[in-house]
């Protein structure tokens, strides 16, 4: 079983996925902490086009991505952590919302491989198939209610949301305990409170009194306040 997660890409778009060897994610992937995949779907086409889609079925607009190539471009990267379960992270609107508690539940996952879907999607065979095969489970996944171009996008958003929580990842992990969606008040999770740094004073706004006052009660009573006015009159 692989020591560390593994993540996969597949797109027909690899360089859209340059941003993974940025910032916290490189950084975590050049220590040893990651292993990160990017693969092109056209790849495991045959005709000299490297034609990943056609026409819709019953007609319509769009082009919808065949099952052919996915099917040999997601057993392939398979076959790069054999020993562990594949959950297969299809990006559609219509899929499960991410969440931080969505986030934190994937960590657990030790191979992630994210299907990003471009025109009108992934022929949904693949969804099904893998539900069924031995080995893998299968989630579809959306960032929000809206609509892109493509999944490269939300499998950035996903795979950072994913990354920062994994072990050694942030040099203080403690910091993860007092972000938004990760203070907990009750049973509700707020957003995070808001922060000052020097100067005391800048273009006449000056930082509460209670932050500057040393008394490390009273600024954990105010944190908690402002987390939960903020969490109840944030825009819906």
């Amino acid at each position: 079983m692989s020591k560390v997660n593994r993540f996969d890409v597949i797109t027909i778009f690899p360089e859209y996925l340059s941003p993974l060897n940025l910032s916290l994610i490189g950084k975590a992937k050049d220590a040893g902490l990651i292993e990160i995949g990017v693969h092109d779907l056209r790849a495991q086409t045959n005709d000299v086009h490297g034609s990943v889609d056609d026409t819709p079925y019953g007609g319509g607009a769009g082009m919808v991505m065949s099952a052919e190539p996915w099917g040999k471009a997601i057993d392939a990267v398979a076959e790069l952590a054999p020993d562990v379960e594949h959950e297969l992270i299809v990006l559609t609107p219509a899929g499960q919302k991410l969440t931080q508690e969505l986030a934190v539940e994937l960590t657990k996952s030790k191979h992630l491989i994210f299907a990003c879907g471009r025109y009108e999607g992934i022929d949904i065979r693949i969804s099904d198939y893998y539900a069924r095969a031995n080995g893998f489970k299968v989630r579809e996944v959306s960032i929000g209610d809206y609509v892109l171009g493509g999944g490269e996008v939300a499998t950035l958003v996903i795979m950072e949301a994913i990354i920062r929580l994994l072990p050694g990842v942030i040099g203080n992990p403690s910091s993860l305990d007092e972000e938004s969606h990760s203070i907990i008040d009750g049973d509700s999770a707020l957003v995070e409170y808001p922060n000052y740094t020097k100067p005391k004073v800048w273009r006449g706004l000056e930082v509460p009194d209670v932050l500057l006052s040393g008394n490390h009660g009273e600024i954990a009573k105010w944190r908690l306040e402002q987390a939960k006015s903020r969490t109840k009159n944030r825009p819906k």
